[in-house]
């Protein structure tokens, strides 16, 4: 288990750094990016500039759960403060949202203002620039995150905001070769809309697990009927009940249960023994951090259903 531990804090110390370079790399570009957007007169760029605007708060909430997580666990914070990457993930999921909203509403008051014969003229030339330069820091700071994505809900949330941009910086790039090509300003705020409707779904995907965590559920990846069936297998083992099974955050598993055992357990005092046999299959099989058993004669679930009933 405490080479678990120390895996696991090594992973923790490479997200930092992963978000901080990522937070390097977006900062350096978002001003460019927003005065681009007034210069040209592209609603499509300020979208863009807004959602990495929305990528470097979302980065540096993350950075600063991150932080806070690493703290040790004490007698008020028993698990520790790694529930705080959970936090970050929400504040990102809903800084998602709403950009989305945002971005939607301007598109549509930009279309509804150009079909009444309202003119907004678009450098696409300038704009094609600026949005080239956005692609490759967001390819950038994506290419720094994605091997922390898997391992942390809260380097995930990053992960997927600066996904999104990366897309939304395409679609900039391609409106801007469509007004040049054509004069077809039009192009600017339907980007603008493809973009948004980009965000949706990754927001939704975020909160999702957000609360699911939140909730207590069982991790989407944990079958609790095999880890019931693991525990039956074990020798000495006659029954199990009350089987809880949770996240801290992700990949951080928390499990409980009543096993019931054969009376030469406790008679020839395996107790321990079998402790560490049920905890290292959790530990090893199921990526469980956290078990607790409590061991219990032959027959005492089914007086335990009794009481309760």
């Amino acid at each position: 288990m405490g080479h678990s531990h120390d895996h696991a804090a090594d992973a923790h110390a490479a997200g930092r750094r992963r978000l901080a370079i990522a937070i390097a790399i977006i900062a350096s570009f978002v001003v460019v990016q927003v005065v681009g957007g007034f210069l040209t007169g592209s609603l499509a760029l300020l979208a863009d500039a807004g959602h990495m605007t929305s990528d470097l708060l979302g980065l540096v909430v993350a950075l600063g759960a991150a932080i806070v997580a690493a703290r040790p666990a004490n007698d008020r914070q028993t698990y520790g403060f790694r529930r705080f990457e959970v936090f970050g993930a929400l504040f990102n999921g809903v800084l998602l949202v709403v950009v989305a909203v945002s971005v939607t509403a301007s598109a549509i008051g930009r279309l509804a203002s150009g079909a009444s014969g309202e003119a907004h003229e678009v450098a696409g030339g300038p704009m094609l620039v600026i949005a080239i330069v956005g692609l490759l820091a967001n390819v950038a700071a994506l290419l720094v995150l994605r091997g922390g994505a898997s391992q942390s809900i809260n380097l995930r949330g990053a992960y997927l905001e600066v996904l999104g941009d990366t897309i939304g910086s395409v679609l900039v790039i391609a409106a801007a070769i469509v007004i040049l090509v054509t004069g077809w300003d039009a192009a600017d705020p339907i980007a603008s809309l493809l973009i948004a409707g980009l965000i949706v779904p990754r927001a939704v995907v975020l909160l999702r697990d957000v609360m699911r965590v939140l909730s207590q559920s069982v991790p989407a990846e944990t079958d609790v009927a095999e880890i019931r069936d693991h525990i039956l297998d074990t020798d000495g083992v006659v029954a199990v009940h009350d089987v809880h099974v949770w996240a801290i955050t992700t990949g951080a598993h928390v499990f409980s249960a009543h096993v019931e055992v054969e009376p030469a357990v406790f008679a020839e005092g395996r107790v321990g023994a079998l402790l560490d046999e049920l905890g290292g299959c959790l530990d090893e099989h199921f990526d469980v951090e956290h078990s607790t058993f409590q061991l219990e004669p032959s027959g005492r679930g089914r007086r335990e259903s009794a009481t309760h009933a």
